[in-house]
C-alpha cells in the first residue's frame, strides 16, 4: 500500500484525510498576508520554491553521488534481499496454492474498521461481503501457471477486486482505503489470479502485488515482455507526467500519461518520413508502447512524445542537483494516495524522483525505511531528542527522513537548519503565543523540518524512525 498498510497519513497534525483546517486557522491565514518575500508557510520564502535556490547553495551540485554501475548493483541487491520487491524474471514456472494465497492475504485483508462510501454513509455489510467474495481467494488452484503481461496504461493497484471507493470518515474522500498503488504503461507484470467476475486480475509487479483491472493488462510471452522492457534505444521520462500527443487514429495511445522515471523504447522500425498516427514525427520522439487487442494479447504500436516534453536518452546522473530539480518538478502537485488523482503520495513521490535516476526503491514508507537493501539508520524510543537533533543537523541533500507513515526528502539547510520537500497532507507549527497552528497543504510542498509538530507535545523529529541515504 502507499504508506503503512492501514495507517492514517500521520503527516504533521493535519492529515490528508482529516478535512479542512479549523475555521479560525483559515481566517487567520486569509487576514494576515505573509511578509514580503515570505509564503503562507512560516519559514519558507518565495525564492525557496525553486530548485535553483537550493542547487546554488551546493559546493558540488553536479558531482556524481552514485554511478550507473553502482546503481545497477543496488537494484540487484534490492531484488535479492528486500521481501517487498519481486524479481519477475526469475519466478518459478509454477506457483503453489500457498504462494499465491500468501500474496492475496497480504493485501486483500478484511477491513477491521468502519468504512464509508462517497455518499458519506457507512458501507453496507452486504456490499463489503460482495467485494470480499469477488476476490475469490478460496478459488486459488493447487498449482498456478503465471501469465506474463504489461500494463497498457496508468492503472490502479487495489487491495480488493473492485473500483468501489471507501473512506475512513464520512465526507473524507482524499484517501481511498482500497487504493494501494499504480502501474505505469509498459510495466511488466505476472498475473496469478482472477476475480470471480473476471473484471480484475491479481498482478505482481516489481514493487507491488495487488488487484488491477483486467483490461489494463496485455498478455505475451516472458521473452516478449522483457524483450520490450530491455529494448534500446529508449527515452526515460524526466517530467512529472507528460502525455503522448493526442491522436484520434489510436485512442488507446492518445494523451497517455507517462510518469517520471518510466522507460519507454523508441520505435525504430518506421521510415523517418512516414506519418505516425496522422502526424509527421520529426518534432517528436516515436515511442513504442504496449497495446491490448480484443483477445487481451500484447503487441506494440508507435505513439509520439513531443521533443519539448521532458525526457532523456538515459536515466539522469544521480547528482544532488538532479535530485533537487526532479523533486521540484512535482512542487504543487495534488496529493494522491497510492498515485490517485493522477498524482502520487509521499513514498511514491520520493521513489519516482529516484526512479528518474535509475534507482528502483520499495513502494511503501515502511519498506523503504527498513529495507535491508538500503543504507538506513533506525531510531527507537531509546534514542534521545539530542541524538535525533544531531542526526538532523547532519542531513544531506537527497536524504530521506521517515516518521510512521510518512517520508520527507532533504533539500538543504538555511542558517544551518534542514529543509525538506514532501508530499504532505498538512503541517503543524508552534506560533509565537505558544498555540499550535495547523495548515492543510495536500500537495508537494517545501517546509522546514525542525519546527514541524506531530501533536501538541511531539515534534516530527521525536517521531523519526529512520534516515535512508542513497549513497
Amino acid at each position: 500500500m502507499p504508506l503503512f498498510r492501514h495507517a492514517l497519513l500521520a503527516v504533521a497534525i493535519v492529515m490528508a484525510s482529516s478535512g479542512a483546517c479549523p475555521a479560525a486557522d483559515r481566517t487567520a491565514a486569509a487576514n494576515e498576508p505573509p511578509a514580503s518575500g515570505a509564503t503562507a508557510v512560516p519559514g519558507v520564502l518565495d525564492a525557496q520554491l525553486s530548485a535553483d535556490y537550493w542547487v546554488s547553495r551546493l559546493p558540488d551540485a553536479d558531482g556524481v553521488v552514485l554511478d550507473r554501475a553502482a546503481i545497477d548493483a543496488l537494484n540487484r541487491t534490492l531484488l535479492r534481499v528486500d521481501p517487498s520487491m519481486h524479481d519477475l524474471r526469475h519466478l518459478p514456472a509454477t506457483l503453489t496454492h500457498a504462494q499465491v494465497a500468501a500474496l492475496l492475504a497480504k493485501v486483500s485483508k478484511r477491513p477491521t474498521s468502519p468504512l464509508f462510501g462517497t455518499d458519506g454513509q457507512p458501507l453496507p455489510r452486504p456490499a463489503l461481503e460482495a467485494v470480499l467474495a469477488n476476490d475469490a481467494s478460496d478459488a486459488v488452484p493447487d498449482h498456478v501457471t503465471p501469465r506474463y503481461g504489461m500494463a497498457v496504461r496508468r492503472t490502479p493497484l487495489r487491495s480488493h477486486a473492485t473500483a468501489l471507493r471507501v473512506f475512513s470518515r464520512p465526507g473524507d474522500t482524499d484517501i481511498d482505503r482500497f487504493q494501494e498503488s499504480t502501474l505505469f504503461p509498459g510495466d511488466p507484470v505476472v498475473v496469478v489470479h482472477a476475480s470471480a467476475d473476471g473484471a480484475w486480475v491479481f498482478a505482481i509487479s516489481t514493487r507491488y502485488a495487488a488487484w488491477t483491472p483486467a483490461d489494463g493488462i496485455a498478455y505475451g510471452s516472458a521473452a516478449q515482455v522483457f524483450g520490450h522492457a530491455d529494448a534500446t534505444p529508449y527515452r526515460v521520462i524526466t517530467g512529472a507526467t507528460p502525455r503522448t500527443v493526442f491522436t484520434p487514429e489510436a485512442p488507446a495511445l492518445s494523451a497517455l500519461p507517462l510518469d517520471m522515471g518510466t522507460r519507454v523504447p523508441l520505435d525504430t522500425s518506421l521510415p523517418p518520413d512516414q506519418p505516425v498516427n496522422g502526424q509527421h514525427p520529426y518534432t517528436s520522439w516515436v515511442l513504442s508502447l504496449p497495446v491490448r487487442d480484443a483477445r487481451g494479447q500484447l503487441s506494440f504500436r508507435p505513439a509520439l512524445l513531443q521533443r519539448n516534453q521532458p525526457s532523456a536518452a538515459d536515466y539522469l546522473p544521480l547528482t544532488r542537483a538532479n535530485i533537487l530539480r526532479q523533486a521540484f518538478r512535482f512542487l504543487g502537485e495534488r496529493y494522491g494516495w497510492g498515485h490517485d488523482f493522477d498524482g502520487r503520495d509521499c513514498s511514491g513521490f520520493v521513489s519516482d524522483v529516484y526512479r528518474s535516476m535509475g534507482v528502483q526503491m520499495p513502494r511503501n514508507t515502511g519498506d523503504q525505511a527498513s529495507s535491508p537493501g538500503l543504507a538506513h539508520t533506525v531510531y527507537t524510543d531509546k534514542d534521545t531528542h539530542e541524538a535525533r537533533l544531531a542526526a538532523a543537523m547532519a542531513l544531506d541533500v537527497g536524504d530521506l527522513v521517515y516518521i510512521p507513515g510518512h517520508v520527507m526528502m532533504v533539500i538543504g539547510k538555511v542558517d544551518g537548519k534542514p529543509y525538506v520537500i514532501h508530499d504532505v497532507g498538512g503541517i503543524g507549527l508552534r506560533q509565537a503565543d505558544g498555540s499550535l497552528r495547523r495548515i492543510k497543504l495536500n500537495e508537494v510542498a517545501v517546509t522546514p523540518l525542525l519546527p514541524l509538530m506531530f501533536d501538541e507535545r511531539t515534534t516530527f523529529l521525536d517521531r523519526m524512525t529512520s534516515i535512508v541515504r542513497i549513497r
